[in-house]
């Protein structure tokens, strides 16, 4: 038997629950969660969206009742994301700009009963336009400028019905300052904005265009704004411009395949940086534990310590309210 001359034994730190979590680096705790949900039309509504298990669409009244059990799980904020009907679907996403869309009356339904938490709102024009796309098109490209002058009508309309944090996923060029000077300008200096700075091209998006309704309307593809997955250097130019521009954070978005992504940005400029756990992400583990080849609890828990040990501040996860209420469980 071979004998360790150093008389270190990284394995005595393990050998015992206590002092593994007495030597535990990194913590995974309710305030690293963003809960993102789904909103569709009606009253009393939940509709499952097949390919995320567990997953539904709820109606306002019903995302008002998801929201108040955040607050008690002490989940720090919502993400609102709206299933549009198709017939208020055009060519240049108009229902965007709807003061009564849906979005906006969830915001103000829930900051009426739930006035604590944080709700955070998406600013792209994809679940509001025929084609799918986050901006505006002239034949079959998408026109940059007038994007953003949209997208900017879009978070004014959004911030004057209680949206606390501005998230735009659209990837435009300019966006970023444009909003930030369109809620200055009209007195919303203390709206913040979650940049989705590095937003790849991925085939990881696809349960959540079922959600919001996308996948059956999204022509062609968005590899003219969305970022290479082959990219890295990049990622950092646009955390760059977007935290130059006025963010007051900054996502990557997939999650646990960039996690590299994560590191590189929180390395290069120390601000506030997310991750969003995207709908395949999440639809592989649940799919994997259904069929009994992975511990699904086990596997959710670690997911998310991955995205923590990289670097990430929180994540926006559909396992949020099972995370929270198993560290509520756990003490």
């Amino acid at each position: 038997m071979g004998t360790i001359l150093s008389g270190r034994r990284m394995r005595r730190n393990r050998r015992t629950d206590w002092s593994r979590r007495m030597v535990r680096e990194t913590h995974l705790t309710v305030d690293d969660l963003i809960w993102p949900i789904f909103v569709l039309d009606g009253e009393n509504r939940r509709e499952a969206v097949a390919s995320m298990p567990g997953v539904e669409r709820v109606s306002v009244d019903l995302a008002v009742r998801e929201a108040e059990r955040a607050a008690k799980l002490g989940i720090p904020a919502l993400a609102l994301f709206p299933y549009t009907d198709p017939d208020l679907r055009d060519d240049s996403g108009s229902e965007a700009l709807n003061p009564e869309n849906l979005i906006c009356r969830a915001c103000r339904a829930i900051k009426a009963h739930v006035p604590e938490i944080g709700l955070i709102t998406d600013v792209a024009l994809d679940p509001y336009t025929s084609h799918g796309h986050d901006g505006l098109m002239e034949g079959d490209e998408i026109i940059n400028d007038a994007t953003v002058a949209r997208l900017v009508a879009q978070a004014l309309t959004q911030a004057e019905a209680g949206a606390d944090m501005i998230a735009p996923s659209d990837m435009m060029d300019g966006r970023i300052g444009a909003i930030r000077r369109g809620l200055d300008a009209h007195g919303f200096d203390a709206v913040q904005i979650m940049a989705y700075s590095a937003k790849y091209a991925s085939a990881f998006y696809g349960p959540f265009r079922d959600a919001v309704g996308t996948n059956k309307t999204l022509r062609g593809d968005k590899r003219t704004y969305q970022m290479d997955p082959a990219n890295t250097e990049e990622a950092i130019r646009e955390a760059a411009l977007d935290i130059e521009e006025g963010a007051d954070m900054v996502m990557v978005k997939p999650g646990m395949p960039y996690l590299d992504i994560v590191r590189r940005i929180k390395d290069a400029f120390g601000v506030p940086t997310f991750a969003y756990q995207v709908s395949g992400e999440f639809a592989m583990i649940e799919a994997a534990a259904a069929n009994g080849w992975l511990d699904g609890d086990r596997a959710m828990m670690e997911s998310l310590m991955a995205f923590k040990r990289a670097g990430a501040d929180g994540v926006l996860t559909y396992f949020a309210p099972r995370i929270a209420e198993k560290l509520k469980a756990e003490g």
